[in-house]
């Protein structure tokens, strides 16, 4: 098992398949992601990689997670979790990942918390059918009606469904499929809806329901660090070009 990637969600659109069929899509960003810390069995009793995405300034940042950050060596970032992992899945702290991390037509799935909506009536967050129109009921036709029993047991029972606040929750949509990749500017898009609002950030994992592809790298798509520059041919002296130069002219003249 391998870990998952911590995404910017931007929105959503479409594109075209070759038989000219449209695909709605929604397009999710890898802002920054990085691993910031590692879990192993020997001294937390679990393995796992913690990761961190986006950017926060230091003046927000707490003095706790400061200092992990600059152990790690990055920046502060605005969204920090963490992914099991096998003991062969850990990733070195400062890596950063790529958009390869996955591959076109892999199964993954998407955790969020769902857009909040409030307050709101039993009707809407139930989908309850509410009183009658008449006979009887007046100004409550909205209301969720009777909550509770018989004088025994004489209590509404915990979990009833009734009025209160919704969304706001942590939702996994499971099987979505990658349509495509981006690696430049790090975009992923996804077949389907993913839940939140555009700028949430989302956790995208290899499917559980689903194996992974052959040809998805292991432990993950990290982006290699940048080679050193090509060492440059010395300057010649002004010294010696100028004998040669001369020289040159002489044999014009």
């Amino acid at each position: 098992m391998r870990t998952g990637v911590i995404a910017k969600k931007l929105g959503m659109t479409r594109v075209f398949a070759e038989d000219g069929a449209h695909v709605p899509v929604t397009v999710l960003q890898l802002d920054g992601c990085q691993v910031v810390g590692q879990r192993t069995q020997e001294r937390d009793g679990y393995v796992a990689l913690q990761l961190g995405a986006g950017t926060k300034k230091a003046k927000n940042t707490n003095k706790a997670q400061r200092e992990v950050f600059a152990k790690a060596e990055v920046e502060p970032k605005a969204y920090v979790t963490e992914f099991r992992v096998d003991a062969d899945g850990l990733l070195d702290v400062g890596a950063e990942f790529t958009a390869d991390h996955f591959v076109v037509g892999q199964k993954v799935d998407v955790q969020a918390p769902t857009v909040g909506k409030g307050f709101a009536g039993a009707m809407k967050r139930w989908n309850f059918g509410g009183l009658r129109a008449t006979h009887g009921v007046s100004v409550s036709h909205r209301s969720h009606g009777s909550t509770g029993n018989r004088q025994d047991p004489g209590r509404t029972f915990p979990g009833k469904k009734m009025a209160g606040h919704l969304g706001q929750e942590i939702v996994s949509v499971q099987n979505l499929t990658v349509v495509r990749i981006d690696s430049e500017r790090g975009l992923i898009l996804v077949k389907g809806a993913v839940p939140g609002h555009d700028g949430t950030y989302v956790k995208v994992r290899d499917a559980i329901k689903k194996a992974r592809p052959a040809d998805a790298p292991f432990p993950g798509g990290i982006k290699s660090k940048s080679a050193p520059a090509a060492e440059q041919p010395a300057e010649t002296p002004a010294e010696e070009t100028a004998p040669a130069a001369e020289a040159v002219e002489g044999g014009e003249a």
